[in-house]
């Protein structure tokens, strides 16, 4: 197997929309209701289609904790990849197709529904199909990154004309 190891932070990629894609609060407290999140594109490591709001934190600042949202149309992928940390998903809406392991198989996909939660460890290669409108929501400790099982599926690959 080869891995080519393509980091990306979050923060570094949505470069300066880091600051407009989450809302400020301030002091230690914040109390941030579905309308206040400011969305944004998807970083460049994950499909186009989707959207992102940083709820808290920097994902692309190392040792720091961060959350954020991911909203996924129906039928949005991301094949097989990992990450660098611990990736913590919870179902906010709609439902996410998962698997484990090197190869998109979606015989070998588990459904979690709205309420599930589950834990990525560090490191471990795992894909996921949104099933209708999904809403999900990451914690970690930054910096996040994404690395793609096979070079080819990553969509920071530049595409020949």
């Amino acid at each position: 197997m080869t891995r080519t190891v393509l980091f990306v932070g979050l923060a570094l990629v949505l470069g300066s929309t880091v600051g407009t894609s989450q809302t400020p609060a301030p002091g230690p407290h914040a109390v941030l209701s579905p309308d206040a999140l400011q969305w944004g594109p998807p970083p460049p490591g994950l499909p186009a289609g989707g959207q992102v709001a940083v709820l808290a934190g920097d994902p692309g600042k190392a040792g720091e904790m961060f959350a954020l949202r991911v909203k996924m149309p129906a039928g949005y992928k991301v094949l097989p990849h990992w990450h660098p940390g611990d990736e913590h998903i919870t179902i906010l809406q709609g439902a996410l197709m998962v698997g484990m392991g090197e190869t998109f198989d979606k015989s070998k996909m588990s459904t979690m529904s709205v309420g599930s939660y589950a834990v990525m460890p560090k490191e471990m290669p795992h894909y996921v199909e949104a099933r209708g409108a999904t809403v999900l929501q990451i914690t970690g400790i930054g910096p996040f990154g994404i690395t793609y099982v096979k070079a080819s599926d990553d969509p920071r690959k530049p595409t020949s004309n």
